[in-house]
């Protein structure tokens, strides 16, 4: 599919509806998303806990680019490509591990923590190691979040830094820990999965462990009618008046949004009782009792929830053009002790139950929707305003790139 087919096929598509079948099956479309979304954006790729001290790291792929963030010897987090300069082997394998120095397994090319190239066996000279160091990729951190762009001229991160902050600071989340975590393949196109999280539609006759304490109300799970919302209100002038943010707030681009929503009766977590999940919170900042949950999107790759408890992100990345993986963790406080503090079952049994119900809602969705029988259909504009807001995202961030009004403009 071309570049005009892909523009022209989104100004004439009908407002309210969902994308057009070639958008979720079409292998062009998916190279296009890698190359102007993926590879343009900020990514959220973890927290900073993981990695606390010099020589911890972690590893993804992003599309066709494996990736290494690794803490330098001062304490800094940075980003490479996890290429060799030599042959371009990958460095590390291992989702995360710990080194003095990141070693090349092929032939033992040996670079610094900062990237620089400090050993080479038996090279010729003339041969500069000052010329060939890991590959740097921008990187930033806010809250405990770590982030990566791949884009050489990575678009502002200070607004979302500053926008962010506030909500997540009372909730020290770069001195929690991992106490779990997990990843999932969903056979689904990323819009899919992003689509179906963004609406509680679904959630009755699909999440029976997460609506014991997680509230269907379409202002929950949308973008707008909050304000008018009694209950929601209320929440936020309380949580406002013990210092914790709370009122929703949305980027101009309609990119990220962060507000703190009650849980269902009284419940404190996402736990089959309501009850709290972890003995000790998450914050010794936060005390005031039953705040809800900090709810978070930041469009292509984080959603999250944090609450009095534990904090739970989710990652999402596209692996191909009907599949998607989701990486899940749960974060407790760093002093908490597992079987004595939380068993990891309550702690994860509500999201690893409602993750696997939305890997099988998204798989049927693709099937349906990879049918050429499919005709995009109309969204609730009650319940879906959410998904209405992402698609409308999606497109305009596309039509950007394609007019060339963009950074992402196509060549």
């Amino acid at each position: 599919m071309r570049a005009q087919e892909i523009l022209s096929s989104l100004k004439s598509r009908r407002p309210g509806h969902t994308l057009p079948r070639a958008f979720y099956v079409d292998p062009a479309i998916h190279q296009f998303d890698l190359d102007h979304i993926f590879y343009k954006q900020w990514l959220f790729v973890g927290h900073d806990c993981e990695i606390p001290r010099p020589g911890d790291y972690l590893t993804l792929q992003v599309g066709d680019y494996p990736l290494l963030v690794v803490r330098d010897r001062a304490g800094a987090i940075r980003a490479f490509h996890n290429t060799c300069r030599h042959r371009g082997s990958r460095i590390c394998s291992a989702a995360k591990g710990s080194s003095v120095r990141l070693v090349c397994p092929y032939h033992n090319w040996s670079y610094d923590l900062d990237g620089r190239l400090l050993f080479a066996r038996d090279m010729a000279k003339p041969f500069d190691p000052k010329t060939l160091g890991l590959k740097p990729i921008a990187c930033e951190i806010a809250a405990g979040y770590v982030w990566i762009c791949l884009d050489q001229a990575p678009p502002d991160f200070e607004a979302f830094r500053a926008a962010m902050t506030p909500y997540f600071a009372p909730h020290d989340l770069g001195n929690a820990k991992v106490a779990f975590e997990s990843t999932i393949l969903e056979n689904g196109n990323w819009k899919l999965v992003w689509e179906n999280n963004r609406e509680c539609y679904h959630c009755s006759p699909n999440h029976p462990e997460l609506c014991r304490t997680f509230p269907e109300a379409a202002a929950i799970s949308g973008v707008a009618g909050a304000v008018d919302d009694p209950l929601i209100s209320e929440h936020w002038a309380r949580m406002e008046a013990a210092g914790l943010p709370s009122g929703f707030r949305m980027s101009d681009d309609g990119q990220y949004r962060m507000t703190r929503m009650p849980l269902l009766h009284d419940a404190t977590s996402y736990t089959i009782s309501g009850r709290d999940a972890v003995a000790r919170p998450l914050s010794g900042e936060v005390t005031t009792p039953a705040i809800g949950a900090l709810l978070t999107f930041h469009y292509p790759s984080l959603w999250n929830h944090v609450l009095g408890d534990h904090a739970v992100s989710f990652r999402v990345l596209p692996v191909g053009p009907m599949q998607t993986v989701v990486t899940t963790r749960w974060l407790v406080n760093a002093e908490a002790v597992e079987g004595v503090d939380y068993s990891i079952e309550d702690l994860t049994k509500v999201w690893v139950a409602t993750n696997d119900q939305d890997r099988r809602i998204v798989e049927e969705n693709q099937l349906g929707v990879a049918s050429p029988a499919f005709e995009p259909g109309p969204y609730n504009r009650i319940h879906e305003g959410g998904v209405i807001q992402f698609v409308e995202w999606y497109a305009a961030t596309v039509e950007r790139a394609l007019s060339g009004q963009g950074r992402a403009a196509v060549a």
